[in-house]
C-alpha cells in the first residue's frame, strides 16, 4: 500500500472529485457505501488512511441527501458486568420483533431506541447529561410514555407486569472519563467526505464533492451536542443479536 502525506492525500481526493460520478462498490442504499467506495479508489482497506500516524485519523463518508445519522463510536453502557441490553432492556422493556414467527423465532424480542437528552421518546426514554456525577444516564419515566398510542399503551402494561414502572435498575450510564477516552481516541481527527449520489439500473454512483478536515476532538463541545440533541444514543438489539449501542451525530452538525 502506498503511503501519502496529508497534502498528497488531499490531492488524491481532489483527483477523485474531478472524475465526477464513480460506481459504488456496494449495493444501492448500503450505509457504508460512500466510505467503502472511496477507500477502494484510494487503494486502502478498513479505514486505514495511508498517511503517517494514520491511527490518529478517521475517514467517514456520507450521501449529501441523507437523513441518516453518522456513527461516532459503539460503546455499551455501564455497569458493563450487568449486560444492560441483554439482561435488562430486552427482556423487561423490549417488545415483540416485527419479524417474530417469520424471519425469527416466535419469541424474538426487539429493543430499538434513538434517544436524545432534549426530549423523551414515545416510550419514555431520555438521556441526562449529569455534570455533577460525571455521567450520561439513560432514563426511563413511565409518565412520559405516549399512552394515547394503543400499541405503546399495551407495551407499557406489559412492562408493568414484567418489572414494574420504577426507574431502570441498575441505571445504565456512560462515565465522562471513559467516554472522553473512547471517543476522543477514535475520532481525534477526521476526514469527512460528502458525496452526491444517483441510481441507474439499480446501480448507485457517487460524486465526491465536499471534504471537511476536522481536528482536535473537544469533549466539552461533545457534551454540549448531547445536551442539545445533536448527538444521540442509538440502541439496536434483538434477542438473537445486539447490533451495538452507538453514539451518533446529525449530518449537518
Amino acid at each position: 500500500m502506498q503511503l501519502f502525506s496529508k497534502d498528497e492525500l488531499l490531492k488524491e481526493l481532489q483527483k477523485i472529485s474531478v472524475k465526477g460520478f464513480v460506481k459504488s462498490v456496494k449495493k444501492a442504499g448500503n450505509d457504508g457505501a460512500v466510505g467503502n467506495t472511496l477507500e477502494r479508489l484510494l487503494g486502502i482497506t478498513e479505514n486505514n488512511l495511508p498517511i503517517p500516524n494514520a491511527v490518529d485519523w478517521e475517514l467517514k463518508g456520507q450521501r449529501e441527501s441523507t437523513n441518516s445519522l453518522i456513527t461516532l463510536k459503539h460503546i455499551e453502557p455501564s455497569p458493563t458486568g450487568a449486560k444492560i441490553v441483554s439482561s435488562l432492556l430486552l427482556p423487561y422493556y423490549g417488545w415483540k420483533h416485527k419479524q417474530a414467527g417469520l424471519k425469527y423465532p416466535d419469541g424474538e424480542m426487539s429493543f430499538r431506541s434513538t434517544t436524545s437528552a432534549n426530549k423523551f421518546t414515545n416510550r419514555g426514554f431520555t438521556l441526562n447529561v449529569d455534570r455533577n456525577e460525571q455521567k450520561i444516564k439513560f432514563i426511563f419515566d413511565h409518565n412520559q410514555v405516549d399512552i394515547a398510542n394503543p400499541e405503546i399503551k399495551n407495551w407499557l402494561d406489559s412492562v408493568n407486569q414484567r418489572i414494574g414502572l420504577n426507574p431502570l435498575e441498575p441505571e445504565p450510564y456512560w462515565g465522562f472519563k471513559d467516554l472522553e477516552y473512547a471517543i476522543g481516541e477514535k475520532i481525534k481527527n477526521c476526514f469527512y467526505v460528502i458525496a452526491q449520489n444517483k441510481k441507474e439500473n439499480n446501480q448507485e454512483y457517487f460524486w465526491y464533492k465536499q471534504l471537511y478536515i476536522l481536528s482536535s476532538f473537544c469533549f466539552a463541545k461533545f457534551l454540549d451536542c448531547l445536551d442539545s440533541g445533536l448527538v444521540l444514543i442509538d440502541f439496536d438489539a434483538r434477542t438473537g443479536h445486539n447490533h451495538g449501542t452507538k453514539f451518533r451525530i446529525r449530518q449537518k452538525s
